[in-house]
């Protein structure tokens, strides 16, 4: 049979599945071991085999496949409580939830139907902003590579205020858990050195807001470095991937430009990209609301208050 000579040809079959949108490439792995997929009229399960579309016929569950879906790019603004993964065995909501049905419809019209699509990258549940979902495998592969070096832009709000001197230690690298935190690995801790980072305080006060730009990312990390200093993280928003800048709100998605998809791929090339200059508002602080001056009654207080009664 033609998937069976000698030599690699054709691709995986699970890579085949995950780019027609029947499932990722692991869950694409478990419906071949189950005997789920037949190539040329016969069941394979073996995750070695290849095949060629267009040649071979493969089904799943003898529904055949016809080619790979349509590659799809999407901005999503996660609000803080999803969870970045397809699923959760607590029951958490999840990103997917926010490209529902509903959601679809909205955007796209009643018959318009997205492919499956998966995150690129995690922001961690109580993490907020930009997060890439794509059907792209190979290019969501290649941007989480640490190699290419995808710069990713925070803002990150802490507890206290960190000195100069900690901030510039920063800067410069420190020691972190490399895994989950206190994860503890043969009786000792694995310790890893971050790269440099850009950091800039862009609010003051007692719990000041700083713009921090990583070029990894392990798991955790922001909170981690600062923890590692003393002051604890109390709010993260992505506001930046390589070149694209957040700009839809919290819980809204958008579909990314055919120029916006370019300068993905020259990012995970390794190749140098620029932010827009100027901010949309969904990747800025809101202003401060100003104190209220001592002695000052509100204009509602002055409405709902009556008359004296001597």
């Amino acid at each position: 049979m033609a998937y069976e000579e000698e030599g690699p040809r054709g691709e995986r079959l699970q890579k085949i599945l995950a780019q027609a949108g029947i499932a990722s490439r692991r869950a694409a792995e478990v419906l071949i071991l189950e005997g789920h997929v037949q190539v040329n009229g016969k069941t394979v399960t073996e995750l070695g085999t290849r095949a060629v579309l267009g040649r071979d016929h493969v089904r799943v569950d003898g529904k055949l496949i016809h080619g790979r879906e349509t590659e799809r790019y999407f901005m999503l603004n996660k609000p803080r409580g999803y969870v970045t993964t397809l699923s959760d065995p607590e029951g958490r909501p999840t990103v997917l939830e926010l490209l529902g049905q509903d959601a679809q419809k909205k955007r796209f019209g009643e018959h318009k139907d997205m492919p499956r699509l998966y995150p690129v990258g995690r922001l961690d549940y109580l993490s907020e902003g930009l997060l890439l979902m794509t059907n792209d495998g190979a290019l969501a592969n290649r941007l989480s590579k640490a190699a290419a070096g995808v710069q990713k832009t925070y803002l990150v709000k802490v507890s206290g205020s960190p000195s100069d001197e900690v901030v510039e230690q920063l800067r410069q690298g420190i020691m972190i858990d490399r895994g989950r935190l206190n994860e503890v690995r043969s009786g000792r801790r694995d310790r890893v050195l971050t790269q440099p980072a850009k950091i800039d305080r862009v609010r003051g006060g007692e719990n000041p807001w700083f713009e921090v730009t990583l070029t990894e990312g392990r798991n955790r990390q922001l909170r981690k470095m600062f923890e590692e200093v003393g002051h604890h993280v109390e709010k993260i928003r992505r506001i930046g991937y390589g070149a694209l800048t957040l700009d839809v709100p919290p819980g809204s998605f958008r579909e990314l430009s055919g120029g916006e998809v370019q300068a993905l791929e020259r990012a995970a090339a390794g190749k140098k990209v620029e932010r827009k200059k100027v901010l949309p508002e969904a990747a800025t602080l809101k202003k401060p609301v100003p104190p209220r001056r001592p002695g000052r009654k509100s204009s509602a207080s002055k409405k709902t208050s009556g008359p004296r009664h001597r």
